[in-house]
């Protein structure tokens, strides 16, 4: 008995030292809240779309071709028993697509009644920022076609621009896929 007290007397003087060593540091700053979202290329920009916006990241499927629609929309794939429209989001800016297919992915974007697959250059996994560091995009050095769908941006290397999926599927433009 009189080990276990001499045990607990001793965790009580080391909790009294660090406290007393730990008086004069600064108050801990509450911690940042953090922003998560999964990076991609398109062209020579880099962005992010937010978590919750991203169902899921494919290689890029095999499609079938579609009659009668834009040069953007590549066709519709089977994706476990589903139809899943194929888009080439670079086109749908005005850009060209990489020619390295091995590096293309696509973005399924699953939003009320839409399911659709954004197909862009690259992913570059998830990205974590604080939400302190998002600023508010650039004019001058925004694209007119993507600046709709930009919210900000974070700086690091590079500038990550926040793109939103959910923006894009609800705009008419997007949605109009005939020709």
């Amino acid at each position: 008995m009189a080990r276990s007290q001499t045990a607990f007397q001793l965790l009580l003087d080391i909790d009294q030292r660090c406290r007393s060593l730990a008086a004069g540091l600064p108050l801990q700053e509450t911690r940042q809240q953090g922003w998560s979202g999964i990076g991609f290329r398109m062209g020579e920009r880099y962005y992010v779309a937010p978590m919750g916006e991203v169902d899921e990241i494919l290689h890029e499927p095999r499609y079938a071709t579609l009659p009668g629609v834009k040069p953007w929309v590549k066709g519709v794939a089977n994706l476990r028993g589903r139809l899943l429209p194929i888009m080439d989001l670079c086109a749908f800016f005005g850009h060209e697509l990489s020619p390295l297919r091995k590096q293309r992915r696509v973005l399924v974007i699953d939003h009320h009644e839409v399911f659709a697959g954004l197909l862009v250059d690259e992913v570059l996994g998830m990205q974590h920022f604080s939400e302190r560091s998002l600023m508010p995009e650039s004019l001058e050095d925004s694209d007119p076609a993507i600046a709709p769908y930009v919210q900000g941006r974070f700086l690091r290397e590079q500038a990550w621009r926040v793109f939103s999926p959910r923006i894009l599927v609800q705009s008419p433009g997007f949605m109009d896929v005939a020709l």
